[in-house]
């Protein structure tokens, strides 16, 4: 028993033989930063036998408070060239694949067809539909997660014929509706979270352990230290793709959304509208805005219920969770009612 893997290997559920499906699998992370970085250091020291690290970037000042595998003296330097050197030094069992370029419609599946999961660790649209075509194209799974002020968001994709991330998102929401981390910022730790979570959900489906979260979103909310799970819908018969898009840059817009600007107006003039507060009933109690009902995100046969003649809007704190309440209403009801673009974060800065 090689004494580095002998407290896992001792672990009831797991033992010898999901320490040898670790050493046979192959993992493949697209994006070498805040998620990629836990995923990575952690699946390498379980013992998992091949990763490929993708990423064109070069490590900056400013990735060093959450891409904790990189020191001062690495930046100006490739992302992957570094992160590959020190998995290894960490542990000279696993095989470490360097592609030192960014995930494209030319190389995505040629690098991707030699692993068996993929781990979606980037903070693009273009690229997280990408690497869902190339997962469904394939039949292999991708664990996604997604990071938004102090929330994220954790999925599986493409699992055992489960749902894909366009029965999620269809289509891409409007450029620049959803702040990045560069304009929003980004608190060191929550991708470590995030992305850790990511490398469990990969355990789990090399040994088939517990409940992959296929088929469900998670929701952490790191403010208040939250979890939630809301059912997706099943898998569309147009997730089913044989060939990839031409161009992931281009995106549609999004639909049925107003801006915070144009809510706190009809506010000040003093319109009756109906506005719907998904966030838990804990970031609802602790500050919401006048005359706002509280229903949580999960409970969305409530919301449906409590749709009246006045107008009615979606919100939340940062405008992510609205927009995807708003996205499972659509699918349950038919109707698209309206979310608070830049949510209650956009609202507030009016205010002051």
């Amino acid at each position: 028993m090689n004494p580095r893997y002998q407290k896992q290997i001792r672990l009831k559920g797991f033992g010898a033989e999901g320490q040898s499906k670790l050493q046979n699998f192959r993992i493949l992370i697209v994006g070498v930063g805040g998620l990629g970085i836990p995923a990575a250091t952690y699946l390498n020291a379980m013992g998992v036998g091949t990763i490929g690290l993708v990423d064109g970037d070069c490590v900056e000042a400013s990735n060093l408070h959450r891409q904790v595998l990189f020191e001062p003296d690495d930046i100006g330097k490739s992302k992957v060239a570094c992160a590959a050197q020190k998995l290894r030094s960490q542990n000279a069992d696993t095989l470490v694949n360097e592609y030192p370029e960014h995930l494209t419609v030319a190389n995505g599946l040629q690098i991707a067809q030699s692993y068996d999961l993929i781990i979606d660790a980037t903070d693009t649209f273009g690229s997280r539909y990408l690497i869902n075509d190339i997962c469904v194209i394939l039949g292999i799974p991708f664990v996604y997660a997604a990071l938004h002020g102090f929330e994220g968001q954790l999925s599986v994709f493409n699992y055992q014929n489960g749902p894909t991330y366009r029965c999620l998102f269809p289509e891409p929401p409007e450029p620049g509706s959803i702040p990045s981390c560069d304009e929003l910022g980004i608190l060191g730790v929550l991708p470590g979270i995030l992305g850790n979570m990511q490398a469990l959900e990969a355990v789990k489906i090399c040994n088939l352990l517990g409940e992959v979260t296929s088929g469900k979103l998670l929701l952490y909310n790191g403010l208040y230290s939250t979890v939630e799970q809301i059912e997706l819908p099943g898998r569309k018969p147009n997730s089913e793709i044989s060939t990839l898009q031409d161009d992931y840059g281009i995106f549609c817009p999004v639909s049925d959304c107003i801006r915070a600007s144009e809510l706190h107006d009809l506010v000040n003039q003093g319109t009756s509208i109906s506005l719907i507060d998904v966030r838990t009933r804990e970031e609802f109690i602790a500050t919401s805005l006048p005359g706002a009902i509280n229903i949580p995100i999960e409970r969305l046969e409530d919301i449906s219920n409590n749709i009246t003649s006045e107008p009615v809007y979606l919100i939340c704190r940062s405008g992510m969770r609205s927009q995807l309440a708003q996205r499972l209403l659509k699918e349950k009801t038919g109707t698209a009612i309206p979310f608070v673009k830049g949510g209650m974060n956009e609202y507030e800065t009016l205010c002051s």
